[in-house]
């Protein structure tokens, strides 16, 4: 047999026609919906008009009853970080490099920077991370993220974590950063083929016309709206990456749900406890409900039940041991609070979860819910065991 090699370009072209179908699919609902598309920069002149500047520089102006603004997210860039589009990068260029770096460094230790350093690591490429705070994914269960890090060391990344990035250079076919460990006069200098800067994102409200209405955003960019996704102007409403929450494509789906049956008269309701955030690394790891950190600056009695992947008969099976669930259930009425997984398929099995937090489960109910064998979800059975009273049964 002939000796297999990556062909990233052969992989980028797959990428762009998968993209270009969902894309097409999207332009097919509107059209069978009867919506009217126009492409181009929205700016709001006054509270009923929209006008619209197309790519060849002609504008119209739109009339309407009611507006909804959802223009999403766009990378943080800092002007400290040279950012070039040719060494130092985003998310966007990164999922168009069609020759496989040989290093690559990531600033950001959050979701964006881990799912591509977890992409490019799994190709081949000798990736090196840098975040400023003392632990990766920040936001999310601890004991999940420590999970992932020890996975992706295992595939080769080299972490750097309270670590401060003071300098990126970018050349022409090399990239160099310097960062400095927080509170210490310890600096390293990492040369790469490309700096992925990954730190975040911050909403798209630029050239909105939003003074027009008197729209006020907040100390991040925000546009702030009430319980309704009503701005300051009773008919224009704002979804998505443009408002407080977690940048997820579901949440702005269900806002944008929301605020077209709030202005068709009804009265819909989101629960934001209850969305869950996935990150798509492999392994995967899924969220719902709050953590254990979380209930414990909110002074939330809890009990923990967590179950490894290793001790699943399936997890064997597919060689996907990496991982665990953890449940955590209120220590006096039961009532599950948030389930934590990191482990193959974790993006899919966290719908159950969902479910049950949605219906107010214990712990127990979970427990006595019969999960065919073998499989991935048994493991959020035996985190249920676990937190009801310590007895996993495959432990």
């Amino acid at each position: 047999m002939g000796s297999l090699k990556l062909n990233l370009k052969q992989m980028i072209n797959r990428k762009t026609d998968v993209v270009n179908q969902n894309v097409s699919g999207i332009d097919y609902l509107m059209k069978k919906n009867k919506i009217e598309v126009h492409h181009g920069h929205g700016t709001i002149q006054s509270t009923y008009q929209v006008e619209v500047k197309a790519e060849d520089g002609k504008t119209s102006t739109l009339e309407t009853k009611n507006i909804i603004i959802a223009t999403g997210s766009k990378p943080t860039t800092p002007a400290a970080f040279n950012y070039d589009k040719n060494r130092v990068i985003t998310s966007t260029e990164a999922l168009n490099i069609d020759k496989l770096p040989k290093r690559m460094v990531v600033i950001g230790g959050g979701v964006i920077g881990l799912e591509l350093g977890s992409v490019f690591a799994r190709l081949g490429t000798e990736v090196e991370l840098v975040e400023y705070m003392h632990r990766i994914l920040i936001c999310m269960d601890k004991d999940c993220a420590k999970e992932l890090q020890k996975s992706m060391k295992k595939m080769g990344v080299k972490f750097h974590t309270g670590h401060m990035v003071t300098e990126v250079k970018g050349a022409k076919t090399s990239v160099t950063l310097k960062a400095k460990k927080k509170n210490t006069e310890e600096e390293i200098e990492i040369k790469a083929d490309y700096c992925l800067v990954a730190i975040g994102r911050r909403p798209y409200t630029d050239n909105l016309g939003l003074e027009n209405v008197g729209i006020k955003t907040d100390d991040k960019v925000r546009i702030e709206v009430n319980e309704h996704l009503q701005t300051s102007s009773p008919n224009i409403y704002a979804i998505g990456d443009v408002i407080k929450g977690a940048m997820l494509a579901h949440k702005a789906e269900d806002e944008g749900v929301n605020a077209a049956e709030i202005i068709a008269g009804q009265q819909p309701h989101i629960d934001y406890n209850l969305i869950p955030g996935v990150v798509y690394t492999w392994p995967e790891v899924s969220a719902v409900g709050i953590t254990q950190e979380e209930a414990k600056e909110k002074g939330i009695p809890t009990k923990v039940g967590k179950f490894p992947y290793k001790a699943l008969g399936r997890a064997r099976a597919s060689m996907d041991t990496d991982g665990l669930v953890k449940i955590v259930a209120h220590k006096e009425t039961d009532e599950v609070l948030g389930v934590h997984i990191v482990g193959a398929r974790a993006a899919d099995m966290i719908m159950e979860a969902v479910a049950l937090l949605e219906f107010r489960a214990t712990a127990e109910d979970i427990s006595r819910i019969c999960h065919p064998h073998p499989t991935y979800t048994e493991a959020i059975k035996e985190a249920a065991l676990a937190a009801t009273d310590n007895r996993p049964l495959h432990m």
